[in-house]
């Protein structure tokens, strides 16, 4: 299978400079990957270690070795969506979420036969999930809002159809974020992907039953807002993810990220919230199987 990925994903996202980072002390209680990008990681960073006849595969070997035994290939675009639900089907330890990344919907010539495509994708078995879709007024301007924001609604409607989890993308914009969940009716299951909220947007969050995806952000120095998010965050509603190759925890921030770091991030849930790491990450588990099903 082809792991490039669009041209528009590539313009958005900055290659990542560095080696990859030494294996942590892997956990003792496997955990699962919620948000991955294998594909975007070994077109922009490659391996650890190296070369190797099959990088994806080394990939989640890698985070097997770790503790961490799962993985969610997430989709930005047609292309990558296609990419994972491919993977999917072979192979597993993955399942697939399928989207438009809200920065793609308003680049898009026909945004509804993007939405078609998804919507066939999302039929598919192992595809899990619509996500990342959302909201982003970061790197999206006035122009382009519009196109997200019906791309956003789209996928709320989908993945209601399919009973599918909905994976938010979420950037500077979540008061608008709950006021289309709230216009729309949200799925049953909801995740804010690499939740970037304060203690008190995640209370809200929690309280309307949502999940709340923790990355390697929660380690960053100037993250006080969000660790305090994780404190206020019950551990049944809490997953944690890469975003990878993205937001690599510290103390290897801004080298290459990829699931077998998993283990930096939710150690430092544990020490952030006062929970025992084994149970944490048992609680994390069981919550991926309650919002994916079973990889098996």
């Amino acid at each position: 299978m082809n792991t490039q990925p669009s041209e528009s994903r590539k313009k958005r996202s900055a290659r990542r400079a560095g080696e990859f980072p030494p294996p942590p002390e892997p956990l003792a209680v496997p955990v699962f990957d919620s948000h991955t990008h294998l594909d975007i990681t070994v077109h922009e960073a490659g391996m650890p270690g190296g070369r190797a006849a099959d990088p994806v595969e080394a990939l989640i070997t890698a985070a097997a070795k770790s503790g961490v035994d799962r993985l969610v290939q997430v989709g930005v675009d047609v292309a990558s969506s296609r990419w994972g639900a491919e993977l999917a089907a072979r192979h597993p330890s993955v399942l697939a979420t399928v989207a438009l990344h809200p920065n793609e919907a308003p680049t898009l010539d026909d945004l509804d036969e993007a939405l078609r495509e998804i919507e066939t994708l999302a039929a598919e078995s192992r595809v899990r999930g619509l996500g990342e879709t959302g909201l982003d007024t970061f790197r999206t301007g006035e122009a382009g809002r519009p196109a997200q924001e019906r791309s956003f609604r789209a996928h709320i409607a989908i993945a209601k159809r399919y009973a599918k989890a909905l994976v938010i993308h979420d950037r500077d914009a979540h008061q608008d974020v709950l006021r289309i969940l709230d216009e729309e009716g949200a799925p049953d299951t909801v995740v804010l992907h690499c939740f970037s909220g304060d203690a008190d947007f995640a209370a809200e969050c929690v309280r309307r039953g949502y999940l709340l995806s923790f990355a390697g952000t929660v380690t960053f120095a100037n993250a006080g807002d969000l660790r305090a998010a994780a404190v206020v965050t019950p551990p049944e509603q809490m997953l944690v993810e890469t975003d990878a190759p993205y937001l690599t925890p510290v103390p290897y921030r801004g080298r290459p990220n990829a699931s077998y770091l998993i283990p930096l991030t939710v150690r430092a849930l544990a020490e952030v919230t006062g929970r025992d790491l084994d149970a944490l990450c048992a609680a994390i588990s069981a919550n991926g199987e309650r919002v994916f099903g079973s990889w098996r």
